[in-house]
C-alpha cells in the first residue's frame, strides 16, 4: 500500500481528487490536506511515500512546502501539480520537486507518475542511499563547462546551438534539462532524450531563467572538489556517448540519439556517490586498485548498492524516459533486463567496455568483459571486433 498526501488550498479541488481517485483505494492509502500548514502537521503524524501538492497556494506555495518536505523527509517522493499559466512558479520548483504534473490532470497520468516513482524503491536496497539520493536536487557540472555556459548566456545574443553543445557535454546539465522537458507539465506526447531537442522546445528564455535566475545548474566547488571523483570520468562518459551513438547508427539509427545520452549518463551514480560520500568512495577505489575487485563488487561491499542502481534511481525519480533509466541501470549486466532487441542499452554496454578497457585484449576471453549470452542472443558477438577496429583506432 502506497501512502499519499494530496495538498491544495481549495476544498473543491481536494474533493474532485477524492472522487477521481476513488478506484485506487485498494492500492493507495490517500490523505488530503487543506494547505501547506495542514500538510506539515499531517507529515509529522504519519509516514508518507508521496506528497502531491498544488503550486499556487496562499501563505505557503507548493515550492515552499516541498522545500520543507525535502529537508525533513527526504525519502518522500515530491510531485507538483500546477496550471500551465504558472510557468514561472513551476521553474521555482525545479530544485524541490521530483516531478511536475499539469492541471487539469487525468487519473491515468497521475497514477502513472506515482507508480513509476514508487516502483523505483525496490531498486535500492539501502535506505540510507535512498534517502540521500531523494534529497539531491542537482548534479554538479564541470567548472569549465559551467563557465562556458554562463559566458554564452550573458552575451548580447546567445547562440542556441552553442548552448546545446555545452549542455550535451555535461552530465548534470543534460539530466536537469531532460527532467524539466519530460515533466507532464509540458504536455508532450512523447519522451525526449536528446538535450538539443529539449533545448529547442524549452527556448532561450526558459534556459536563461533556469540557469541565471533559479540557478538550477551548479558547479563543483573547485577548492573543495572531492578527490574521490575519478579524474577521467567526464572524458570516459563523453567517449562512451560518442561511441555508443556510432554503434547505434550501424544497428538501428533511430536509437542513435538515445544511445548518446544514455552513454553520457551511464556513470552518473559514480558522481553522486563520490560527491556525497567521498570517504567511502575512496575506499571503493582502493579496493579496485589494490585488491582486484570490480567496480560493482567494491561498491556493493561498501555501499550495499552500486553506481548503476544509484544513477537509475535518480533518473527514474526525476521522470527521465524509461529507456534512459534502463540503460543506466543495466549497462554492466544487460541480461538482467529482458529484451530481445537492440537498444541504447546494447550500444552503451559495448561502448563502455571498449572505453573502459583500452589497451587490453578483450576478445581472447570476451566473457570476462562482455555480457556474452545477451550479445549472442542479439547476434552481435561476431560484429564486436570490427566495431572496435573502426571506432577505437
Amino acid at each position: 500500500m502506497i501512502n499519499i498526501l494530496f495538498v491544495d488550498d481549495e476544498p473543491n479541488i481536494l474533493g474532485g481528487l477524492k472522487r477521481m481517485l476513488r478506484p485506487m483505494h485498494r492500492e493507495w492509502d490517500m490523505s488530503f490536506a487543506l494547505g501547506g500548514s495542514e500538510a506539515l502537521k499531517a507529515l509529522d503524524e504519519k509516514k508518507y511515500d508521496v506528497v502531491v501538492s498544488d503550486m499556487k497556494m496562499p501563505s505557503m506555495d507548493g515550492s515552499q512546502l516541498l522545500y520543507e518536505v525535502r529537508n525533513k523527509y527526504p525519502e518522500i517522493v515530491r510531485i507538483i501539480l500546477s496550471g500551465y499559466s504558472e510557468k514561472e512558479m513551476i521553474m521555482k520548483s525545479v530544485g524541490t520537486a521530483h516531478q511536475y504534473i499539469s492541471k487539469p490532470c487525468d487519473s491515468d497520468s497521475l497514477k502513472e507518475t506515482v507508480k513509476r516513482a514508487c516502483d523505483l524503491r525496490d531498486l535500492l536496497a539501502s535506505e540510507k542511499i535512498r534517502r540521500l539520493v531523494s534529497q539531491i536536487h542537482t548534479v554538479p557540472s564541470l567548472p569549465t563547462l559551467y563557465k562556458e555556459l554562463m559566458d554564452e548566456l550573458n552575451k548580447t545574443e546567445p547562440r542556441m546551438t552553442r548552448i546545446a553543445e555545452i549542455v550535451k557535454s555535461d552530465i548534470g546539465m543534460t539530466i536537469k534539462i531532460l527532467q524539466v522537458i519530460n515533466s507532464a507539465f509540458f504536455g508532450l506526447r512523447r519522451d525526449i532524450s536528446d538535450a538539443s531537442e529539449a533545448i529547442g522546445f524549452l527556448g532561450l528564455d526558459t534556459i536563461m531563467s533556469l540557469t541565471l535566475s533559479i540557478g538550477v545548474f551548479s558547479q563543483f566547488d573547485v577548492e573543495n572538489e572531492t578527490e574521490a571523483i575519478p579524474g577521467n570520468l567526464w572524458e570516459h562518459s563523453v567517449g562512451v556517448a560518442m561511441t555508443a551513438k556510432e554503434i547505434a547508427k550501424k544497428e538501428n539509427a533511430e536509437t542513435a540519439n538515445d544511445a548518446f545520452t544514455a552513454g553520457l549518463l551511464h556513470d552518473v551514480g559514480k558522481v553522486l556517490l563520490a560527491v556525497n560520500l567521498p570517504d567511502q568512495f575512496v575506499e571503493v577505489r582502493r579496493l579496485v586498485a589494490e585488491e582486484n575487485y570490480s567496480d560493482i563488487e567494491a561498491e556493493k561491499l561498501v555501499f550495499d548498492t552500486n553506481h548503476s542502481e544509484v544513477g537509475a534511481y535518480l533518473l527514474g525519480l526525476w521522470g527521465l524516459p524509461h529507456k534512459m533509466v534502463e540503460a543506466v541501470a543495466f549497462h554492466d549486466e544487460p541480461s538482467n533486463f529482458k529484451t530481445g532487441a537492440f537498444s541504447a542499452l546494447t550500444a552503451v554496454h559495448v561502448a563502455n567496455i571498449f572505453h573502459g578497457n583500452k589497451g587490453k585484449d578483450i576478445f581472447s576471453n570476451p566473457e570476462d568483459y562482455f555480457d556474452v549470452p545477451y550479445l549472442e542472443e542479439l547476434g552481435l558477438m561476431q560484429k564486436l571486433p570490427q566495431w572496435h577496429r573502426e571506432l577505437m583506432s
